[in-house]
């Protein structure tokens, strides 16, 4: 049968129509992301590319489980990414800075349609040559969805991680 998730919009066929417990996704889209992950952990990458898979999956698939944190580091993230010129690893550690002090972070809902490309435009196709160029596409294409939230991702930066930083 065909299932679409509900946070990135992608149709699959699937015989397990049932949605991921944590995010706004199907279990079929879920597992295709665990994939893209194994890939990624294990591909010794300097960079650390994985960080910007996982908050590109994340930003994408907000649920109702998932705290203000989760979502508040995952845009954070991809603004640091793609706005700053942030790799992977360099998101990993301010993330790292952020979460030695507790914050309250601010709720961020979905915005309206689609980001264009998916996990899934990831995984198909995937291999040791084009990865890092298909899972940064894909980021970008999830931040500029994000695009009406960007000042405030930005001023988040400017009053949490630009004190942790200094």
């Amino acid at each position: 049968m065909k299932v679409e998730c509900p946070g990135c919009g992608f149709e699959m066929e699937s015989d397990d129509p049932s949605l991921d417990e944590r995010y706004n996704a199907s279990v079929a889209c879920r597992r295709l992301y665990d994939e893209l992950a194994a890939f990624t952990q294990t591909s010794g990458d300097k960079d650390f590319i994985h960080q910007i898979a996982i908050d590109s999956y994340t930003a994408q698939h907000l649920g109702t489980k998932l705290k203000p944190i989760g979502a508040a580091f995952a845009l954070i993230g991809l603004y640091l990414a793609f706005e700053k010129g942030y790799t992977g690893r360099q998101v990993q550690l301010a993330h790292m800075a952020l979460a030695k002090t507790r914050r309250e972070w601010p709720p961020f809902a979905s915005p309206k349609g689609q980001a264009g490309l998916t996990v899934a435009s990831v995984v198909n196709g995937l291999n040791e040559d084009n990865y890092r160029e298909r899972i940064n596409a894909w980021g970008k294409a999830v931040w500029h969805w994000w695009k009406p939230e960007h000042e405030s991702v930005g001023d988040l930066i400017k009053l949490y991680l630009m004190a942790e930083l200094q």
